[in-house]
């Protein structure tokens, strides 16, 4: 916890991109208490990496007056305020936020920005999203799920990876576009996010993993890019290159825990959790992964330097109703079952 001064520049809010017509949904702010705003910060005559910036209760309202009253979307935005998690911003009386040209800090970076724009330097935006999470232990976690008031937040957390729970599949078939679960049609996936009723569906990771630390275990739930990043390997590709090794299996054949999934049994790993709405609800006492950072590996000298989805509503109670099928389209779904270790 501490107070911190955060200026930069706007790039999304509420996860929508910033354009004139542009209008804050008051009621669902409302009913979340908080706005998630995407800033690319400004370090030093530099642009930092984009950051999630989370803007609670009262301050959310101060935003969403502030944002009508200007007229159209901010530029530049800084908030003073205490912070914690990833960058989850309290609705402590401190707590203030200003756009443009309200005070000298953002005049400065507005100015900055516009000159920047003309060089195309501000353009330069690191793809991946940053967030500042605490270190914690699993049974910090799992104490923090149960505290009144706990809001949803982003724990670092270092843990052995104990085993694969195979009591469900590994993976779940998604829409193509959304990567929310798809639904099975009469002859057709379909996406209920999208409004499609006919999609291309992809295989997602969806996988329990049993953790432990020095003095407690949980269970953590992997997806999708935390997946990759634990494999080397997206799910669709392990999918489709078990179908491509055993061409005489039929298309309903389940796939099995791939090995690069069971040789990750045994390694102790920093991964970045999220506690969610469902854990604070007691719907579910599973963590999310949301990130998997890399293997710290020993170099000649010295060590090499290292360089997010929340889990889809409908998988709380299991995997995607469908199989893979193999077609020259990608991946489409028919009727999943169970994963099989092995």
């Amino acid at each position: 916890f501490g107070s911190h001064n955060y200026v930069g520049h706007v790039k999304l809010v509420n996860e929508k991109a910033l354009t004139d017509s542009l209008v804050l949904d008051e009621v669902e702010i409302a009913s979340s208490r908080r706005i998630l705003v995407h800033v690319q910060t400004r370090v030093s005559s530099l642009y930092g990496p984009v950051m999630k910036l989370y803007i609670w209760d009262k301050a959310a309202a101060v935003f969403c007056e502030k944002f009508k009253a200007l007229g159209k979307p901010p530029t530049i935005i800084d908030h003073i305020g205490h912070i914690a998690g990833a960058l989850s911003l309290s609705s402590l009386s401190s707590s203030r936020v200003f756009f443009d040209m309200d005070v000298q800090a953002t005049r400065e970076c507005l100015a900055w920005y516009v000159f920047e724009s003309n060089t195309e330097v501000a353009n330069r935006v690191n793809a991946e999203i940053v967030t500042k999470a605490e270190t914690a232990t699993i049974g910090e976690l799992l104490s923090y799920m149960k505290q009144e008031g706990a809001k949803v937040a982003w724990f670092e957390c270092t843990s052995t990876i104990d085993d694969i729970v195979c009591d469900s599949a590994w993976y779940y078939i998604a829409c193509g576009g959304c990567k929310t679960k798809a639904t099975k049609g009469p002859t057709t996936l379909m996406c209920k996010k999208c409004g499609k009723t006919e999609i291309v569906g992809a295989a997602e990771y969806l996988t329990k993993l049993s953790v432990y630390d020095n003095n407690d275990h949980a269970s953590f739930v992997l997806l999708g890019d935390a997946g990759r990043e634990l494999t080397g390997m997206k799910a669709s590709e392990l999918v489709e290159s078990y179908f491509e090794a055993n061409e005489s299996v039929g298309d309903d054949q389940v796939v099995p825990v791939p090995p690069s999934l069971t040789d990750s049994i045994g390694q102790t790993r920093t991964i970045v959790i999220k506690v969610s709405k469902h854990n604070l609800d007691g719907k579910t006492q599973s963590l999310t992964v949301t990130k998997v950072l890399p293997l710290k590996v020993p170099a000649l000298k010295g060590n090499i330097d290292e360089d997010v989805e929340e889990e889809p509503a409908d998988e709380k109670d299991g995997a995607a109703d469908g199989t893979v099928k193999r077609n020259s389209d990608g991946i489409e779904s028919g009727e999943t079952k169970r994963a099989k270790c092995g």
